[in-house]
């Protein structure tokens, strides 16, 4: 016979600090996207805390994290190959066209088909240089550890990473340290990271269908199967 557990996530609701009631700020960084228009402001604070401020466009947000239901960071980088090799067919172009003008005897005015085709190439070049910049990104990612469900993302140009770099390295320690302060056993600290994504789909972080998938992910690990699964392989080894 199958047993169930219903959790009661409206009980023992923790609550979280908020930014202006930090003690100690560890670590802050603020990141400006021009070509995205984004302003992005993070601070550590109290040691097991994430503030977060974004302003893109006209959309603004603040919140604050619980780093004791964070992974790590997380980092990709998309290149726009394409785009960048349409570029550099242009430049190959110009360079071409450049040299036929200079070895031709005839006035490059007095061409049919070369001013047209100057005037092309100099009109898309620029475009195709700014859209293979914009569509080359690095983005930094966070992610709830067993909901796995998009909390931070933040996209920028090529550098993005070197210039969160320092930061990073100081929020994947207090990642860690945060760990370190979870719940004793596995069940309480499942039920306390469904209340964590309760909180913030409440607050506009997490929109409903993913709070519902993640939802779905933390009670699979919940399940008395996924329990056992760990023990088994520590039986065998």
């Amino acid at each position: 016979m199958l047993t169930t557990e219903h959790i009661l996530l409206e009980s023992d609701f923790r609550e979280v600090p908020r930014r202006q009631d930090a003690r100690t700020v560890h670590a802050h960084i603020e990141f400006r996207s021009r070509l995205r228009r984004r302003v992005l402001q993070l601070e550590i604070f109290d040691y097991y805390y994430l503030s977060v401020h974004s302003h893109a466009r006209s959309v603004l947000l603040e919140y604050v994290l619980d780093l004791r239901f964070i992974d790590g960071p997380r980092r990709l980088r998309r290149i726009a190959w394409r785009w960048i090799a349409f570029s550099l067919l242009l430049i190959t172009l110009s360079a071409g066209i450049a040299w036929r003008i200079n070895s031709s005897a005839t006035p490059w005015w007095q061409n049919d088909w070369l001013l047209p085709v100057c005037v092309t190439v100099i009109v898309v070049w620029p475009f195709a240089m700014l859209v293979s910049a914009y569509r080359t990104t690095e983005t930094l990612t966070l992610f709830s550890t067993h909901g796995a469900t998009r909390l931070l993302e933040c996209t920028g140009g090529l550098g993005t990473f070197r210039f969160f770099r320092p930061f990073m390295a100081k929020l994947a320690a207090h990642i860690r340290l945060a760990a370190t302060a979870r719940r004793r056993t596995r069940a309480e600290h499942l039920r306390d990271e469904m209340r964590e994504h309760l909180r913030l789909k409440e607050i506009g972080v997490i929109p409903s269908g993913e709070y519902e998938t993640a939802k779905v992910r933390i009670l699979d690990q919940h399940s008395p199967a996924a329990q056992s699964a760990p023990a088994r392989a520590s039986t065998r080894l």
